[in-house]
């Protein structure tokens, strides 16, 4: 797996991440989580274009996407448990508050479904 080490790294794994939630959701039946879970990849897909700016590039250290790789298959209160745990340590590390809002947000949502 790949280096959370940039800003861009750090929305896009997010971005796939509630890609394949909102999937799985789907497949499982979950209707609502599955919005849910599409409504947070707009929001971070308009934070990553709305907040790529020259002090984002900035490298980021401590944070590996294998660190937060989603077992599917262990249920949904063990996925939501692991993206919120993704998004409470990648979030301090963002340098621009309001994409850093988006991502707290994110794993607010998540914890409260862990």
């Amino acid at each position: 797996m790949a280096s959370l080490n940039t800003f861009g790294a750090i929305l896009s794994h997010a971005i796939e991440l509630e890609t394949r939630l909102c999937e799985w959701y789907e497949r499982i039946g979950e209707a609502d989580k599955a919005r849910a879970a599409d409504k947070r990849r707009r929001k971070l897909e308009r934070a990553r274009r709305e907040h790529v700016l020259e002090i984002t590039l900035e490298p980021i250290r401590g944070l590996d996407a294998a660190d937060y790789a989603l077992d599917l298959a262990a249920g949904m209160a063990a996925a939501s448990a692991v993206a919120a745990r993704f998004y409470a340590d990648v979030a301090p590390k963002i340098n621009v508050r309001a994409a850093q809002r988006t991502l707290e947000r994110c794993g607010k949502e998540h914890a409260a479904q862990a």
